[in-house]
């Protein structure tokens, strides 16, 4: 089945326009609408040539604090050879538009839309365009906790149309999920995955719990609950949620909706920074 991925763009809104007032922060989430991803908002990275990004979400004290998530907009001709400077860093890259060439541990790969790939900390990889139209991808960052005796998981690259999705239970398959990696997988500490819902497609539930997400959605339309709050949301949108947020949502477009999702997961909570 043919996926469709949205993608920014850019471009500013003509004086015309007027004002999206969907955008929102709140201590318990925020929604980011598509249309606030403007030219005027981007930024640019160390050691990346013709590219710039949408920065997303980004490590807050008092929010959400796991991990940053951008999204990635390389011209033809550009990349990095020096991507990541933090070497504790782990890293996920998923393609929404044109196509990624990705040197990694010193193979090569080719990520179209749907690509996925998983990047360890302290790994040798490398990015470019080599095509003649832009190519953008979302890159998901989190620092790797380390666990002795549990070695840290490998790199790997796959996509999406090559996975099939796993049915929620006792959802007629309405509700479904898409994973990269295995859940069983302790080595991992976090996951991304996608959810999709068809039409009339509910969360009957408010979720509530320790990980923290970013939800960026690729596909469709719906209401989601967030804290006490009901809100629409659309292709290009982005919703980031602190711990404990409770959520909840119902699809009701004329296809099916899906979101990219960030979770971290299989570790213990930090006392560190908070013990007396």
């Amino acid at each position: 089945m043919k996926r469709s991925y949205y993608a920014p763009k850019g471009g500013l809104p003509p004086q015309t326009a007027l004002m999206d007032e969907r955008a929102v922060f709140t201590n318990s989430y925020a929604v980011i609408p598509a249309s606030t991803m403007s030219d005027i908002v981007t930024s640019k990275l160390p050691f990346w040539e013709k590219t710039r990004l949408w920065v997303l979400s980004r490590p807050l004290s008092g929010f959400a604090e796991t991990f940053s998530q951008y999204i990635m907009e390389v011209a033809p001709g550009g990349g990095s050879d020096r991507p990541e400077l933090d070497v504790q860093a782990e890293g996920v890259l998923f393609c929404v538009e044109g196509e990624l060439s990705l040197s990694l541990n010193g193979e090569s790969h080719s990520m179209v839309p749907g690509g996925f790939a998983f990047i360890p900390p302290a790994c040798n990889w490398s990015v470019r365009n080599k095509q003649s139209q832009p190519v953008r991808f979302h890159w998901i960052r989190k620092r790797y906790e380390v666990v002795e005796g549990i070695d840290p998981p490998e790199a790997f690259v796959v996509n999406e149309q090559d996975i099939s999705p796993s049915p929620m239970p006792d959802t007629e398959g309405r509700w479904s999920t898409t994973r990269f990696v295995d859940p069983a997988d302790i080595s991992h500490d976090m996951h991304v995955t996608i959810v999709t819902f068809k039409p009339g497609g509910v969360i009957p539930f408010p979720e509530t719990h320790v990980m923290e997400h970013g939800l960026y959605v690729l596909e469709g339309k719906a209401v989601y609950k967030l804290n006490q709050d009901w809100v629409e949301v659309e292709a290009g949108d982005y919703m980031w949620l602190r711990a404990f947020c409770p959520q909840a949502c119902y699809a009701g477009g004329p296809g099916s909706f899906r979101y990219l999702l960030y979770k971290d997961v299989n570790r213990h909570a930090n006392l560190g920074n908070f013990a007396r």
